[in-house]
């Protein structure tokens, strides 16, 4: 008779293995083989970390094995188990895996294809099309959309992690609890102490030293020296952890009045300003999207102030962008001066503090926020709504798409919900932060994730003119690397453009992408449908480069650039300033944030810098959801890509007082997960 062999992987996490009953059948072209007991319980098989194998023996020859079924029965209590795969060793010699990454809950049965990706067109049997069409309808039972706030993108229907579906939960709730890691973060940092002290303003800046974790030759500490310098505010906008706000000024808006008069002693040229906008060397932030959100009411006892102000930048001689006129509101008048570094030392400097306030703000809830974790948790419900595993794109984008709704929804239930975390410290707290997405949702677009699309749009694009952007110089190279990988996959399954056309899956993933993540929004620009092989690995690219690049890039600088309250302060206490040559350092040190506010920011930006335990990183596939040889070498070419990319970055970074690595690859992980 004829014998199979079968192994069975068991996941490495904590808790992956069950001593509950688990039975096996084969389904072939010819027919299907009993329901074979493989594991009784307290057999010690199936422990954590385990490869089990099992020889299972079938009266006839079963032809082609088209589907394996798992199921597992409780013996005693609810024993959750992760199959890695399985592989089945046929009667004629020929290997067989079947992929899974998946957990088996309670008393549940899984039926799974073998590891070989199909597009819809490449099934052919009857049996294949239904079961292709059973897993989408379970899921999408399962992944439901649901509206958080009006004008967002639409997330999961979960009030919590524990309502998730379990293959998408973290291993380990208790590790991405934002109130137990922010607790954790103010004991490890010593500043536990001062974490109730609301209302109790420091004395000076100095002061702040007695939060401040001083680690020699780091950013940190460089940001701490520096901060007050023209040059370090502008090296920000570069390099930053917001470095996607600057773009080239094309022409002085009309709400900025500024006159060559004030300006002249700060232009280097000998050119009137207008020819420096004409030349290229006059750069624009403008944080208008703060005008008329509301401040953080939380608490009775301390008011809370925003603003949004207008910066205008220069390239001097050095080719160093800085600051040389700063406008706190965006309605000229009497009452809304336009400061200058030729004014008091500390007129100019609490200009620049409100600058970097409001560019925490913007930060934290558009660019980090919205365009990669609500963007990404977009991608990812399409894609389990949309894509069977079956598919080659799921199979490609799932690794970019792991945590990423586990987080965002636990950051809805203890984070940005009403009277959760955000409001302790942030000005934006209290809903401010829920207005400003309503707003930038307005002006999200799918050019803004197109990375070098929107570095030129912004007119950043040329190194020459701008020589120290490495936030876009790296981006790029990433960018293109992610790109090349996509296109590589792409041509392995799609062999021409009508091809694309014809993928049913792919077209209803895109369209749900644009109908519920989008909110159908036409001026979006996201794509409802996809026709060409060249605009499916453009949507593929920015799928992956938001999930990856773009979100490491903003996220793990923060307490790099944020750890010193003075540079990043996330509230103020006091008004901006009205008129000029009033302003004292006292009462810069009262606008700025309160002991126990300044001590819960820090622990925020601390907890929110780390990388997860056992953080996977671009490039790095240990899941093998595809088994083919072309693709495994399009992964290897990748790597290899990636790893020419982190030398390159490595030997630019010797030697630098300020070296920028958040888009190194060795340090981009494959989602986002924090």
């Amino acid at each position: 008779m004829p014998s199979y062999t079968v192994t069975v992987a068991t996941g490495s996490q904590w808790f992956a293995g069950t001593d509950d009953y688990v039975y096996l059948s084969l389904e072939g072209t010819a027919g299907c083989s009993e329901r074979h007991l493989l594991d009784k319980p307290f057999y010690n098989d199936f422990e954590r970390g385990a490869v089990d194998s099992y020889d299972v023996t079938v009266e006839e020859d079963l032809g082609e094995i088209q589907l394996i079924k798992i199921e597992k029965r409780k013996y005693w209590y609810q024993d959750d188990w992760y199959l890695k795969y399985v592989t089945v060793k046929t009667p004629m010699g020929d290997y067989l895996e079947f992929p899974c990454y998946r957990w088996i809950t309670d008393e549940k049965e899984i039926v799974l294809r073998d590891g070989r990706a199909k597009l819809p067109r490449d099934d052919k049997t009857q049996i294949l099309k239904q079961h292709r069409r059973k897993e989408l309808e379970t899921r999408q039972k399962m992944y439901r959309w649901k509206e958080w706030h009006p004008g967002f993108p639409l997330s999961i229907d979960a009030h919590s992690h524990r309502d998730l579906p379990r293959d998408i939960q973290f291993d380990n709730e208790k590790g991405i609890d934002f109130i137990l890691n922010y607790s954790k973060a103010m004991e490890n940092l010593y500043i536990n102490r001062f974490m109730h002290m609301f209302q109790s303003s420091w004395s000076d800046f100095a002061d702040f030293e007695r939060i401040f974790v001083r680690i020699s030759n780091t950013i940190s500490e460089y940001v701490m020296q520096h901060w007050k310098e023209d040059f370090m505010f502008g090296y920000q906008f570069l390099n930053g952890c917001n470095p996607v706000l600057i773009r080239r000024c094309t022409e002085i808006p009309k709400k900025l009045p500024i006159t060559m008069e004030m300006v002249e002693c700060s232009l280097e040229r000998n050119l009137t300003l207008e020819e420096e906008v004409k030349q290229g060397n006059i750069f624009i932030v403008d944080y208008e999207l703060l005008d008329g959100v509301d401040a953080n009411k939380t608490d009775p006892c301390t008011i809370q102030y925003l603003a949004a102000p207008i910066c205008l930048l220069y390239k001097n001689l050095e080719n160093k962008i800085v600051p040389i006129a700063i406008q706190l509101g965006q309605k000229p008048g009497p009452d809304n001066p336009i400061f200058l570094p030729s004014d008091a030392t500390y007129d100019w400097l609490l200009a620049k503090i409100w600058v970097r306030s409001s560019d925490f703000h913007i930060h934290q809830t558009v660019t980090h926020l919205l365009r990669t974790h609500l963007v990404s948790e977009v991608f990812s419900i399409a894609m389990f709504r949309q894509l069977p595993a079956v598919h080659p794109l799921f199979k490609l984008l799932v690794p970019h798409m792991r945590f990423t709704i586990a987080i965002n929804t636990k950051a809805r239930e203890q984070l940005i919900c009403e009277c959760g975390l955000f409001d302790k410290a942030n000005a934006t707290g209290g809903g401010g932060h829920v207005q400003m997405v309503q707003k930038a949702m307005k002006e999200l677009t799918y050019s803004s994730l197109c990375f070098p699309e929107e570095i030129k749009a912004k007119g950043m694009d040329s190194k020459e003119d701008i020589p120290y952007y490495y936030y876009r110089d790296d981006g790029i190279k990433v960018w293109e690397a992610i790109k090349s990988f996509a296109e590589d996959v792409i041509h392995i399954y799609y062999e021409s453009d009508d091809v694309v056309c014809e993928d049913v899956e792919l077209q209803a993933f895109v369209k749900d992408v644009y109908v519920y993540g989008m909110r159908g929004v036409k001026s979006s620009g996201f794509p409802k449908v996809i026709r060409t092989r060249q605009k499916l690995a453009e949507y593929l690219t920015v799928i992956i480069f938001t999930a990856s690049a773009q979100h490491a890039a903003v996220n793990f600088g923060q307490y790099d650039w944020c750890s010193w309250i003075p540079n990043a302060p996330p509230t103020m206490r006091c008004p901006p300033p009205t008129e000029k040559g009033t302003v004292t350092i006292e009462q810069i040190v009262e606008s700025l944030p309160d002991r126990g506010r300044s001590c819960w920011h820090l622990g925020a930006v601390w907890a929110l810098s780390q990388f997860q335990d056992n953080e996977l990183f671009l490039g790095m596939y240990p899941d093998e959801h595809f088994v083919e040889k072309p693709v495994k070498e399009a992964m290897a070419k990748f790597r290899k890509s990636l790893d020419e990319i982190v030398s390159a970055i490595t030997e630019r970074n010797k030697n630098k007082k300020l070296p920028y690595y958040y888009l190194s690859p060795d340090r981009i992980p494959n989602s986002v997960a924090v």
